[in-house]
């Protein structure tokens, strides 16, 4: 039963990188074209509504190990399905990676939709920048997705599919200007092996920004929750 569950986890990542980075790479995501960035943090978020509704009866749909972070340390898990959560989903990021980089090698096409520190006038936004960044929008992200599935919410639970997705659509358009936005190191990790340069050897941030944001939300809301 358990595998199932990492499986599920798996599958959800590889969607939730091939659709969300496919549609940075199809619509050219530039700061600079706002459509662009409106796309890019519809198809991340559509992504997570459409497998929040398809895996979440099994799994419960993390696809992001900053959330299984947070549900571990709000002890709504043990550590050990926490650790192979975080494997699978990194194995899924990969292979939706892995499959995007196919496509658009295959097409003439040029990148993954790794996560990067972004352009801002002459030069790029600094590295405390974007990890701060990181920081403050995986805490919002993971303080969301702890919310909308409490058992406190009562009905309101059943829509925290929706919820969630359009907090990632959010999350996007705010962060996308700073890094990309992560918010996930599942996401980052397969992109970023592909594309390989800058997003590579800027990797950590995209990993221990969401961590610690994820972390943080965890405190904030054992902290603030009412008891179920």
């Amino acid at each position: 039963m358990k595998m199932k569950k990492y499986l599920a986890e798996m599958v959800g990542t590889m969607v939730l990188v091939l659709m969300g980075c496919g549609a940075a790479v199809s619509l050219g995501c530039n700061n600079a074209v706002p459509e662009t960035v409106v796309g890019t943090a519809l198809a991340f978020g559509l992504a997570v509504v459409a497998m929040a509704y398809t895996i979440g009866g099994i799994s419960g749909c993390h696809i992001n190990p900053a959330i299984t972070l947070g549900v571990f340390l709000s002890g709504r898990m043990n550590g050990k399905e926490a650790g192979m959560y975080m494997l699978f989903q990194t194995i899924g990021g990969i292979i939706g990676a892995f499959v995007l980089y196919a496509l658009t090698t295959a097409a003439g096409l040029e990148g993954t939709g790794a996560n990067d520190l972004q352009e801002v006038g002459a030069g790029t936004i600094p590295v405390m920048g974007g990890l701060l960044a990181e920081i403050v929008f995986t805490f919002v992200f993971v303080l969301v997705v702890l919310g909308a599935t409490s058992k406190t919410n009562g009905t309101t639970s059943g829509f925290a599919g929706l919820a969630i997705g359009l907090a990632l659509v959010l999350v996007h358009l705010c962060c996308i200007r700073y890094t990309g936005t992560s918010v996930n190191p599942a996401r980052s990790i397969g992109p970023a092996l592909f594309q390989g340069g800058t997003a590579l050897s800027h990797l950590w941030i995209f990993i221990v920004g969401p961590f610690v944001g994820g972390a943080l939300a965890a405190g904030v809301w054992k902290v603030t929750a009412p008891a179920e």
